[in-house]
């Protein structure tokens, strides 16, 4: 990643610096080149003032000026009249026809010219500049002043290497700075892919915090959140195997026990104890009534979608249900709900198994005579239900307890201690809560909310 991130940094930089260079210097040349052109130009008309007067009255041109010009300039300057021939040159003999040079002929036609040749004699470039000698309309001559256009070349490439040590100097500062930001970035994301190929690993413990961008101090917060989240469900998972595999181990040992006696009166000839055989078939139905507790619970475990309910209908149906089974305890079961409808959300039969549970256990906590209570109201956005019970009630302590797996108040009751744990999953799976609180003047208030809006 620090690779592509550099040079990544390293190709924008490029393609800047290519952008802007390139026509600064392409302008550049061209600046010098159309300066020397002007000044050469410039030049020769001003010679051409100075040979006017000779040229047109035809006597002898006085080559002082065109010799001082190019030991001030260098550059080589040639007078000649209006057939073409040579009067001054300062750079070879005079009296040589020079009407066929193209410059010296458009000058002699009325026109300036300006540009620029290779001379093999010389072996060099050569910028020339040509303009009339006239007055009045009338061409008398013409001068030409050429020039050695190397220093000209030198100082635009001299311009083209300064660029292009610019943009070395900018690309080397950019890499080294676009390395140190690439580095930044990269070894925080390395550490946390190391971090979640650890996680991968089974290793769940925390990263370090460390300063860093808030991105990535967000992500790693995140991860942090989510291996917390996972290690206590691997250490609840861990658990619930370890107190299910506890909680089996007694059934089974027994039920093992109570058949081998039956196995061995079998086999002694002798009559089948009846009680015995009882005994094994009750160890049975609580071997049973654990597995499907346990199944209960790692249903309520899972995440499942809500689906809106009637709570006042479902209440209804199981008070009614349970009416019976209450009669037979001595206890009656009297409902108060609010008027007008109450709709929520949970799981499907998330209600039903939350109601039964707790309509079970009120019952069975109820002395003869008692009467258990069941309340449903709207309260903050949400619809909470009370039952209460006047039983002997629970400790602070065991009010905590309660909802742990396999836990009994009274191991010598029947049950598999599941009943709560599975009511407080498929409560705070549907996004509401459950609390026990202490009923008056006795007993025990077990309360639960279900959201009115889809959670």
């Amino acid at each position: 990643m620090t690779r592509r991130l550099v040079l990544g940094y390293l190709g924008i930089t490029t393609f800047v610096l290519a952008i802007l260079g390139l026509p600064l210097g392409v302008f550049f040349e061209r600046q010098q080149v159309d300066g020397l052109m002007n000044d050469l130009e410039r030049d020769a008309t001003v010679l051409a003032t100075l040979y006017e007067d000779a040229l047109q009255d035809r006597t002898e041109a006085d080559p002082q000026p065109a010799t001082d010009y190019q030991d001030r300039t260098g550059a080589r300057v040639v007078v000649v009249d209006d057939r073409g021939i040579s009067l001054v040159d300062t750079g070879a003999a005079s009296d040589r026809d020079l009407s066929t040079r193209p410059e010296i002929e458009a000058a002699l036609g009325g026109n300036h010219a300006t540009g620029s040749r290779f001379s093999s004699t010389l072996d060099t470039e050569l910028a020339f500049a040509a303009v009339p000698v006239a007055s009045g309309g009338v061409v008398y001559g013409a001068i030409r002043v050429t020039l050695d256009s190397d220093h000209v070349r030198d100082r635009v490439e001299r311009f083209w290497w300064g660029l292009a040590a610019t943009a070395a100097v900018v690309i080397v500062a950019v890499g080294g700075a676009g390395f140190v930001m690439a580095r930044s970035i990269s070894r925080p994301l390395r550490e946390l892919q190391n971090t979640a190929e650890r996680f991968a690993a089974g290793d769940l413990a925390p990263t370090t915090s460390r300063e860093r961008l808030p991105e990535l101090a967000a992500l790693e917060s995140s991860m942090n959140t989510m291996a917390a989240e996972l290690d206590d469900l691997i250490q609840r998972q861990r658990q619930f195997v370890a107190d299910a595999s506890h909680q089996l181990r007694t059934p089974l040992t027994a039920l093992r026990l109570r058949l081998e006696n039956l196995e061995m009166a079998a086999s002694d000839g002798e009559v089948v104890d009846g009680e015995e055989l009882s005994r094994a078939i009750g160890e049975t139905d609580r071997l049973g009534r654990l597995i499907q507790d346990l199944l209960r619970l790692a249903t309520a475990s899972q995440p499942r979608s809500s689906e809106r309910i009637d709570i006042r209908g479902i209440i209804r149906d199981r008070v009614d249900t349970w009416t019976a089974i209450a009669e037979e305890s001595d206890v009656s079961l009297e409902a108060a709900l609010d008027d007008g409808d109450l709709f929520g959300w949970m799981t499907p039969g998330g209600l039903e198994q939350v109601l039964d549970n707790l309509l079970e256990n009120a019952i069975r906590a109820s002395p003869p005579g008692g009467v258990v209570r069941v309340r449903a109201s709207r309260a903050f956005g949400s619809a909470r239900v009370d039952i209460a019970d006047e039983g002997p009630g629970l400790s602070d302590e065991e009010k905590v307890l309660a909802t742990d797996r396999f836990w009994r108040g009274d191991p010598s009751t029947e049950g598999t201690g599941l009943g709560l744990a599975i009511v407080a999953q498929l409560v705070m799976s549907a996004g509401g809560a459950f609390l026990l609180e202490d009923a008056e003047p006795t007993g025990l208030v077990a309360s639960f909310t279900v959201p009115l809006e889809r959670p």
